[in-house]
């Protein structure tokens, strides 16, 4: 488990402060700002299917259309209990040059922790290993403003966008707006993404 953490955090990792409840809550986004494609992901940390996700399909996803500059990832948290909220806090918490890093972890490692008997413990580890401080960890968690943050995003979700499962896509692009609802292969992204594509 910690070597997996070491390697796609960084073993260079350094204690630092976490960014301020503002910029906690920012956007997290993968690829150009910029690119014509926008795919927002609601995933709940705890979620086996976004897990799945993010393990299977999201490479190639990233490979054909994020590194290519025709679509960008914006991640927004839909946490369905506690311990995805605790996880979304440890992702926003720490250094935001890491948080996909963080993700990546938190992803791979979830039936660890998210079965672990003390499940704050189990993430406060990870935490510490991508450079943020126990202590830190438990500021953030104490931070009302960025709890209510995480929170607020899923109501936007539900409210804006109707999701109700996770994970939920909405894709945006020249021509309008669509949805992938589930873990499904990239084929249906690649049919998601035509029909919104000039």
């Amino acid at each position: 488990m910690f070597f997996a953490v070491f390697a796609l955090i960084g073993v260079n990792a350094v204690l630092a402060a976490p960014p301020s409840s503002a910029d906690a809550l920012k956007d997290r986004i993968m690829g150009d700002p910029k690119a014509p494609i926008e795919i927002i992901d609601y995933s709940s940390m705890t979620c086996p299917h976004c897990r799945a996700f993010h393990l299977e399909t999201l490479p190639t996803l990233k490979k054909k259309y994020i590194d290519t500059g025709k679509a960008r990832l914006v991640f927004r948290d839909f946490p369905f209990d506690k311990t995805a909220l605790m996880a979304s806090v440890l992702a926003r918490c720490g250094n935001p040059k890491r948080y996909f890093s963080f993700l990546d972890v938190l992803f791979q490692q979830q039936p660890q922790w998210g079965a672990a008997p003390d499940a704050q413990k189990a993430l406060a580890k990870i935490g510490k290993l991508g450079g943020l401080s126990e202590s830190d960890y438990q500021a953030c968690l104490s931070d009302e403003k960025i709890i209510d943050g995480v929170i607020e995003s899923r109501l936007v979700g539900a409210n804006k966008y109707k999701v109700s499962s996770t994970p939920t896509f909405i894709i945006k692009g020249p021509k309008g707006q669509t949805r992938v609802e589930g873990a499904l292969p990239i084929e249906a992204f690649d049919k998601a993404i035509q029909e919104v594509s000039q």
